[in-house]
């Protein structure tokens, strides 16, 4: 009991830090848009991630070579990564930081929307009705056909479905491949994509006026958001630690507040609660339907 409590913590912990994590790296995009092209930040978070994703894998004694990295799933994760960072990246330069927390905060709805459409899941109405009620929250940010209305936010609505299909695909992918291998083959598979970007766009691969201490800061923090996530993950159950997700929008909020003198309006602060409430209730019910269903088989 006193081990299970242990790793309970650690892999909240872990889940907080990670958030805070990525929510630095966020604000460190956001800070490095208005420095070099949306195109540059994604290349260098692309070739920092596979440099470090791929010694970490090493170091662990993963195998980069796999027959697998072409399978179909792969393949579709590929895209879903890239789509995500185009859109997160586009997002972070156009949005403001807490409207693209908020809006990114509905990806587990949009994850158990895909699991009914593409996996069969079974749902309830209860559930049905969860992730309906998340999705007015996201209405509620947007505001489509609003005076209000910004359509620099569909990148970020852009950026969540792609990580919904990520999550959604990473159920399929084979058990045995690392977690750091399977970060690594993503961002090679994605860092063509960015170089074809930058020759697009005009930019140079390398700014050389840049602000370097905050491109590899931003590196840095992005990467160690992933790794403790992963080690968050493996510390304990996911239902334990899903919920400590929405962390992030609350650094995000506060960051935005504190670095950008963002003033997020009622509007958008109701649907984030939205979003935040359906979650954490599906993730309740979630939790409650699989005790009971494990409950029988711990009387036999």
């Amino acid at each position: 009991m006193g081990q299970t409590t242990e790793s309970n913590i650690r892999g909240i912990i872990l889940m907080v830090l990670s958030m805070g994590a990525f929510a630095v790296a966020d604000t460190l995009i956001k800070l490095a848009a208005g420095l070099v092209s949306p195109a540059q930040v994604m290349f260098l978070l692309l070739a920092g991630g596979l440099v470090l994703f791929s010694t970490m894998a090493k170091v662990q004694g993963a195998r980069l070579r796999d027959r697998r990295v072409f399978a179909p799933v792969l393949l579709v994760r590929y895209l879903a990564e890239v789509v995500a960072m185009v859109g997160m990246v586009m997002a972070l330069a156009h949005v403001p930081l807490s409207m693209v927390g908020a809006i990114i905060q509905a990806t587990p709805l949009l994850v158990a929307l895909g699991a009914v459409v593409f996996l069969g899941e079974t749902v309830s109405w209860r559930r049905w009705s969860t992730i309906v009620l998340g999705f007015v929250g996201v209405l509620m940010i947007v505001q489509p056909g609003a005076d209000g209305f910004d359509a620099a936010s569909l990148w970020a609505v852009l950026s969540m479905i792609g990580l919904s299909v990520r999550d959604l695909t990473t159920r399929m992918t084979p058990s045995d491949m690392a977690s750091a291998s399977l970060a690594a083959y993503s961002a090679a598979a994605a860092l063509p994509f960015s170089m074809a970007w930058i020759v697009l766009d005009g930019s140079t691969f390398l700014p050389p006026e840049a602000d370097w201490l905050l491109l590899l800061s931003m590196i840095f923090f992005g990467s160690l958001g992933y790794l403790l996530l992963t080690a968050s993950i493996r510390s304990t159950s996911l239902s334990v630690v899903a919920p400590f997700r929405y962390a992030r929008l609350i650094f995000m909020v506060i960051a935005g507040v504190v670095v950008f003198g963002e003033r997020p309006g009622l509007l958008m602060l109701a649907g984030a609660a939205l979003i935040v409430g359906s979650g954490l209730y599906m993730m309740w019910r979630e939790q409650l339907v699989s005790g009971q269903a494990r409950r029988p088989q711990e009387t036999d």
